[in-house]
């Protein structure tokens, strides 16, 4: 096969949830141990930093990346889902995995893809980890799935874990109320490692608190070990911040992520790079400058706040949970514009009703879908819209919504892309 019929089978063969949902769900570690043991373990090959959290932790995983990346250190990076390219997933250094290498590794695992029938998650995890291994890399951040205690990442023995913080998302799996969720989430402690926790919260602390003594595992709030002083947008466009703890300050510290919400994700790194450095990671002060402020360049995340063109602005961001929604519309809100222009587009096993209800009712809405199967109908989007006073236009595709949004925008409007990363893969 070559590089086009390969992915065409992984997609169409595997069980994939970002596409198909629940169908795709597994509630054991089996298969992935299965793949692994075949393997010889690959995930022991090098050291890693395990990262989990409801939001924040595709960010946090690409900031850390782009920062031991620049301390000179070779840096695996594994995160999901991908908005672009399948090889988003898997990067060194912040290059994407050759394709050649996936053509080889479907080709030389066919026998386990037929007897253990892994989903493609499962796969994924299991092709990162050889890659990985095969590389030598020194280091590999790796960002869990949806949960923690039972996704395919969690065999492995990290050097620290964190867990940015816990909100209602994936309740079908995960759980109907925080504690639950956060119980799953904290799956990723492990026995006598360290864990960062990204945000205290009262509903949450005792469940991480309690589970980290049981394990011996030294815990850390961030947000209590460091504070946001004050930001300021710099001639360049990036967002120049404060940060200081007891012991250190971290002035003029730019970042090229422009969402607001970055500065809790900045805090949860701090913390964890402190912790790095007080266990014998050498991670200069240069390192974490250099990394931080080129985040974008040197591991390829995008669609967090992501301007991608002027006149009218247009943002699209890949935040589609009541929290992470939260966190965009207050920015939204925060930003100049003349009038509002929303493309919108969600999956079907959200709670769509509880979250367009957190939407700017002074807009004008372009209802749309991805074209996946989990796609909420654009239709039936509109007419859920209508609850909550949101009033626009259906279109069968996001190129139309996005193209009829772009005529209808004057110079000085703001059009915002969102409710799905699906939404957003296919504008960018």
């Amino acid at each position: 096969m070559n590089y086009s019929e390969t992915i065409d089978f992984l997609f169409s063969s595997l069980p994939m949830y970002q596409r198909t949902g629940a169908a795709a769900y597994k509630n054991s570690l089996d298969t992935t141990i299965a793949l692994d043991k075949a393997h010889s373990h690959p995930h022991k090959k090098f050291k890693s930093i395990h990262i989990a959290g409801t939001n924040g932790k595709g960010s946090v995983s690409h900031m850390l990346a782009a920062i031991l990346q620049s301390a000179g250190y070779k840096t695996g990076l594994y995160t999901s889902p991908h908005l672009v390219d399948f090889r988003e997933r898997i990067r060194i250094n912040g290059r994407m995995i050759p394709e050649d290498e996936i053509i080889e590794y479907v080709s030389e695992n066919q026998s386990n893809i037929e007897d253990l029938k892994p989903s493609f998650f499962e796969m994924t995890v299991d092709m990162a980890f050889m890659y990985f291994a095969k590389q030598n890399v020194d280091i590999a951040v790796i960002e869990t799935g949806m949960g923690g205690r039972l996704d395919s990442t969690n065999i492995l023995d990290p050097i620290l874990s964190i867990i940015t913080n816990i909100g209602m998302d994936h309740m079908r799996f995960l759980g109907n109320n925080i504690r639950d969720i956060a119980v799953e989430k904290a799956g990723i402690i492990k026995k006598n490692t360290t864990v960062i926790i990204g945000e205290s919260d009262e509903q949450t602390f005792h469940v991480f608190s309690d589970i980290s003594t049981a394990k011996n595992a030294k815990i850390i709030f961030a947000d209590q070990i460091f504070t946001h002083n004050h930001s300021f947008i710099s001639p360049d466009r990036n967002i120049s911040h404060n940060f200081s703890s007891e012991n250190k300050e971290y002035d003029s510290l730019l970042t090229d992520l422009k969402g607001a919400y970055q500065k809790k994700n900045i805090i949860t790194v701090l913390a964890a790079l402190d912790e790095l450095i007080k266990n014998g990671t050498t991670i200069p002060d240069q390192a974490i400058y250099d990394g931080m402020s080129n985040v974008t360049g040197l591991t390829g995340l995008r669609g967090r706040w992501e301007e991608i063109a002027y006149n009218p602005l247009t943002i699209c961001d890949s935040g589609h949970n009541e929290s992470g929604i939260r966190e965009v519309v207050d920015q939204i809100l925060n930003t100049a514009y003349k009038s509002l222009h929303i493309v919108w587009g969600m999956v079907s096993d959200k709670d769509a009703i509880s979250i367009l209800r957190l939407l700017p009712k002074e807009a004008s809405y372009y209802f749309t879908k991805a074209s996946i199967p989990r796609s909420l109908d654009e239709n039936e989007l509109m007419k859920i819209a209508k609850g909550p006073g949101l009033i626009g236009n259906s279109f069968p595709n996001v190129s139309q919504a996005l193209e009829s949004a772009q005529r209808n925008a004057e110079p000085q409007d703001l059009i915002f892309i969102g409710g799905s990363s699906f939404v957003v893969g296919e504008v960018l």
